[in-house]
């Protein structure tokens, strides 16, 4: 008597972006959209995960009034079970014949409630009939959990969708936002789409932080370069960092590395350090030349005089990043991404300045002073040679002259440099900080009321949480120019939770008591104001409500869970409870301690219902006590 069986795999699948459809409409209008942008996804390319949120399921409700049960002589579980032998697909074997075999099946399984209503309850001698929908009210409607969404205080529902796999977030998101464009035109003007949390916006963002930088790189490198060397020959060591990038995009594959949030930060903090070799390499080369050696005489006698020091500069670098290949744990399977991309960042930079450098600068030989360009620009090299000439020999030399005589002396400003540092650092005055803070484009409230609260309360004091986030905006807004406001939306589900990230995509739940809010900021490259600066404020307006059991805000891009955890035991609950409550009052007493919060589910107000030895001898058991009492409810 089962349906199909749904077979799944649990595999570790990330949210890329979501498409919010909102408007002042019906919840069955805006679920019904939410499934058919669902299904116009899943047949996109690339896109194999999609799920609804922010919406409740469907439900087929039927009431029947008392008097019409007693009119009939039915209870209620009379009417569920024949609803239930009435609505199913059940096999029924097979039937072997000459041209072959068939299957027989009783095929009735019931899904709208016109199927339900026209189901027969009660039917007579003389052949009259009374049918679910003559008795009852039958409703297609939804679950009654009490959940709903608003985006920009519209009701609204939410379709998040999925990388899983090898899929590319950048090409997903390109494809429903092209598919959000072409949508809004085809829906009517009450119905509004939206993307909400791109999270390819943070990856962009680094890409076009780490070209920005390599390019800013190459230009100083090439200026600086030629301020002292040949324009040429800072020409070819600039090219060092292009080539290291290439070699260590070639073996990625091969190192199980792909681009991403983590290796991107690898290749930003290894641009800095990457042309110091070919520095050494094309400065030693260059000075072979001005010997007047042939050009591939000084390529080869340069480059094989800073080998060895060139090489165990780059092998120490290597040694100080390889132990974090072997950190364990979770936080190691993202660390060890950071040393292998920058321990090949290093080697690749190792064979260009050795090997690929040399042969680049052993070609060419020296040009006459013809008055162009680069005759120009040689000038005003030889300008800056000479002043820095004059300043090694001079103030230079002599600082180096006298640490060697007074040598004893340098040690000990060394020695007492050193000491300061260690000073500072057990004092206090450097923090300390295991996480850094990274500011964020969302501000996540996560409000949790006392259990067993009415739904109205949880909604009540949501509505004043957003009403002081709007104040909070208005005030940061003012301070801008028109028209250039800090928030793009606001989404907030009331009876129910956000679903988070991580493995499995995370999962929401529905509850009474909880609710949460998300305000989209607008990205923090357009925006001079911290979002945990906008979060204080707005935690600050709210102040303290009475019959909330938590309120927490999240304002960080990484979070790494509570800064202090506090655990306790005990046989009984109620002196637990007592406990952590007493902690709870303490540790609001320090100033800059919030979001305190415990794991104890107080639960709700119950009755417990039992059966007395007199309603035993009425042949009344247990179970149908409670299925009685749960009918009349």
């Amino acid at each position: 008597d089962a349906e199909k069986p749904m077979i799944s795999k649990l595999t570790n699948r990330r949210e890329v972006v979501s498409v919010v459809i909102y408007g002042e409409t019906s919840e069955k209008v805006l679920r019904e959209q939410a499934e058919q942008i669902r299904d116009d996804l899943l047949e996109l390319d690339n896109i194999t995960q999609v799920d609804l949120s922010g919406v409740r399921p469907f439900e087929i409700t039927i009431e029947i009034p008392e008097e019409t049960l007693r009119r009939y002589q039915l209870t209620l579980q009379q009417v569920a079970n024949r609803i239930s032998t009435a609505s199913l697909d059940l096999p029924a074997g097979s039937i072997e014949t000459s041209g072959g075999e068939i299957l027989l099946r009783t095929k009735q399984r019931r899904y709208w409630g016109p199927e339900y209503a026209d189901i027969v309850i009660l039917s007579q001698a003389d052949g009259s009939e009374v049918k679910l929908g003559e008795i009852a009210n039958v409703i297609d409607g939804f679950a009654d959990n009490d959940t709903y969404a608003r985006f920009d205080n519209q009701p609204a529902a939410m379709v998040k969708i999925f990388r899983i796999g090898d899929q590319k977030p950048t090409e997903i998101s390109q494809q429903v936002i092209d598919y959000v464009e072409l949508k809004q035109q085809q829906l009517p003007d009450s119905l509004q789409l939206a993307i909400w949390n791109d999270t390819t916006e943070i990856f962009n963002s680094r890409m076009s932080l780490l070209q920005k930088n390599a390019m800013l790189g190459l230009l100083l490198v090439l200026v600086i370069l030629g301020l002292f060397l040949e324009i040429r020959l800072a020409g070819w060591v600039m090219l060092g960092i292009p080539i290291s990038f290439l070699g260590t995009l070639l073996f990625m594959p091969w190192l199980d590395v792909s681009i991403n949030m983590v290796s991107l930060f690898a290749f930003i903090l290894a641009l800095g350090i990457l042309v110091d070799d070919a520095i050494v390499v094309g400065e030693n080369i260059y000075d072979h030349r001005q010997q007047g050696k042939p050009y591939g005489k000084a390529a080869i006698d340069g480059a094989l005089e800073v080998a060895v020091p060139v090489v165990y500069a780059i092998l120490t670098t290597v040694a100080a990043f390889l132990p974090l290949i072997f950190v364990e744990g979770m936080m190691g399977k993202f660390i060890k991404v950071i040393p292998i991309i920058v321990i090949a960042l290093l080697l690749a930079s190792l064979v260009e300045s050795l090997f690929v450098l040399p042969a680049h600068l052993s070609g060419g030989k020296p040009r006459p002073d013809n008055g162009g360009l680069l005759a120009r620009i040689d000038r005003v090299r030889k300008l800056f040679g000479r002043g820095l000439e004059k300043f090694v020999n001079g103030p230079y030399q002599w600082l180096l002259k006298l640490n060697l005589n007074y040598r004893y002396a340098s040690l000990a400003v060394g020695i007492t440099m050193l000491i300061l540092t260690v000073g500072v650092v057990k004092n206090g005055l450097v923090k300390f900080s295991f996480m850094p803070e990274v500011d964020g484009d969302r501000i996540t409230v996560a409000l949790t009321m006392n259990r067993g609260v009415p739904i109205e309360e949880t909604e009540r004091v949501t509505e004043l949480i957003l009403q002081k986030g709007q104040e909070t905006v208005a005030e940061y807004d003012a301070e801008r120019p028109e028209g250039d406001s800090i928030l793009r939306n606001i989404y907030s589900i009331v009876g129910g939770t956000i679903p988070g990230g991580g493995p499995g995509g995370g999962r929401s739940t529905t509850a009474s008591h909880v609710s949460n809010i998300a305000m989209y900021l607008t990205e923090s490259e357009q925006r001079d104001i911290p979002a945990t600066q906008i979060s204080n404020t707005w935690r600050a307006k709210i102040g303290e409500i009475p019959g909330v059991d938590s309120l927490t805000f999240r304002s960080n891009l990484v979070r790494m869970g509570a800064n202090i955890d506090v655990q306790l035991a005990h046989k009984d609950f109620a002196v637990l409870e007592k406990a952590a409550d007493r902690i709870r009052a303490t540790l609001s007493e320090y100033q800059g301690v919030f979001d305190i919060e415990d794991t104890y589910a107080r639960g709700k107000q119950e009755i417990k219902l039992k059966l007395k030895p007199a309603a035993r001898t009425l042949g009344i058991t247990e179970a149908e006590l409670g299925r009685q009492v749960g009918s009349d409810l």
